[in-house]
């Protein structure tokens, strides 16, 4: 079965859509050590930087893309951000912080778009076992 792409730029991009659409401010939490992440390392804070992303806070801000583009000021310096969306760690409103928290980081997909070699060479993968029963899903609040 081919890889499918990832879904998170475009959840990122339904929960900023979201946000911006109800007069919410968004905002996502980004692993700033991932690599391809260009944040001013000053407003790092545990390996973690928030951003907003709100129109009034960002200008020429491009989600249609992977990475995420945008320039902002940071402390009155302007600042061109760049961060994959494997590096968004959540996306939600700052009022009422809805959204989406993904958990951890997405492990980077190389260009050609296969994934990293295992160290196997060629040799055949096992699929996970099948979870079984019911799925079990909840509501995250």
């Amino acid at each position: 079965m081919p890889s499918s792409r990832s879904r998170r730029p475009y959840l990122i991009r339904a929960i900023y859509d979201w946000a911006t659409d109800n007069g919410y401010t968004p905002h996502l939490l980004v692993a700033a050590d991932y690599e391809g992440v260009v944040v001013p390392r000053e407003f790092v804070q545990e390996g973690r930087i928030t951003l907003n992303v709100s129109g009034m806070a960002v200008q020429a801000l491009d989600m249609s893309s992977d990475p995420i583009w945008f320039s902002a000021r940071f402390s009155g310096r302007s600042f061109d951000v760049q961060v994959p969306s494997g590096a968004v760690l959540a996306v939600f409103a700052r009022e009422n912080g809805e959204g989406i928290v993904f958990g951890e980081v997405e492990p980077p997909t190389p260009p050609d778009g296969k994934p990293k070699s295992d160290g196997n060479d060629g040799a055949p993968k096992t699929p996970p076992p099948r979870p079984s029963g019911r799925p079990n899903l909840r509501v995250v609040k």
